[in-house]
């Protein structure tokens, strides 16, 4: 099992007590050369405009500029967004922003794709707001679109959605394509003909088993090899001392995110606002290994925090990667 962590980005009101915008992205900065400094295997952002579980006024950085810069900040972690938002970019534009990135990093890139759902900043930012169906057909021309542009030449599309005429994406890179969400009809057989990499879950073990099956059944109907595909989920975690007043130990972190109330591991921690499971590195440790045993690979963590105390990312990383 491999893990990633996500870098505080503004999104979940994580740099809030920051107020010099430079310091902001510096603390961002501070965390991913953490990571970088290892065991972590990647660092993540989220792609969004504005803050949840509210939209207020604060920093939020945008996600292709962070990756972009946190590439040539960064020498060794992988960078991957989950995901970016395919109503905020068009295919041709993203499967060019994503090569040249992937340059940039030196082939780092982890390529995050989904359909989006966040109505209050597209209608902001002037994205016209679809219903469901055109917003998972838009995304599913898409993920076709882009790997397409990323393994072929001329190509030419017409679809309802989207349309392109031999452009040319060069350089000509094809980093691994990770495609959120866990929708059955169309989101998982999308990862079974094209994605390297899939997430779901939030860390539910039952929910994690319901879907990797359904995903082994779209690969045998595509003909893809089930096993090439990375399964990955995504966990708000606070990892804490055994024996630890779980009240104290999180004292530094109340106040920037939604620890008022704690939940189990697995339960509820992947809404947006979704709190965090305050645990020891044992209990967690025992958790990942049941998400192991249903297929799970590779786990991305968002610490509450860690913009202000590495400490937590460093327990994480000694206790529970190291085991």
């Amino acid at each position: 099992m491999r893990f990633g962590v996500f870098v505080p980005q503004g999104w979940r009101m994580d740099l809030v007590e920051i107020a010099d915008p430079v310091e902001q992205w510096e603390a961002m900065t501070a965390v991913a050369r953490a990571a970088d400094a290892g065991p972590w295997d990647s660092i993540w952002l989220f792609d969004h405009f504005h803050t949840v579980p509210e939209p207020v006024r604060e920093t939020v950085f945008e996600a292709w500029t962070a990756t972009a810069a946190l590439a040539r900040d960064t020498r060794r972690v992988n960078i991957g967004q989950m995901v970016g938002c395919n109503g905020y970019r068009n295919p041709a534009l993203y499967a060019k922003i994503a090569a040249t990135v992937d340059v940039a990093s030196h082939g780092r890139l982890y390529a995050g794709l989904g359909a989006g759902w966040s109505d209050h900043e597209w209608k902001a930012y002037g994205y016209p707001w679809t219903d469901l169906k055109d917003r998972m057909g838009s995304f599913k021309e898409s993920v076709e679109l882009i790997h397409r542009l990323w393994t072929e030449e001329d190509v030419v599309f017409d679809g309802k959605y989207h349309s392109v005429d031999k452009p040319f994406v060069e350089p000509r890179r094809k980093p691994p394509l990770w495609i959120g969400g866990g929708g059955e009809k169309v989101t998982l057989r999308l990862v079974a003909q094209y994605g390297d990499a899939c997430n779901f879950g939030t860390g539910n073990v039952e929910t994690i088993r319901h879907k990797l099956s359904v995903l082994r059944e779209h690969c045998e109907v595509v003909g893809r090899d089930y096993d090439e595909i990375m399964k990955s989920t995504s966990i708000n975690v606070f990892p804490i001392e055994a024996g630890a007043d779980p009240v104290t130990a999180t004292e530094k972190a109340r106040g920037r995110y939604s620890l008022d109330e704690f939940t189990e591991i697995g339960a509820g921690g992947g809404l947006p606002g979704g709190r965090a499971s305050i645990v020891t590195a044992k209990k967690l440790s025992a958790h990942l290994e049941q998400l192991e045993e249903v297929g799970i690979e590779y786990v991305i963590a968002y610490i509450p925090g860690v913009a202000y105390d590495h400490e937590p990312l460093q327990r994480f990383a000694k206790d529970v990667i190291s085991a």
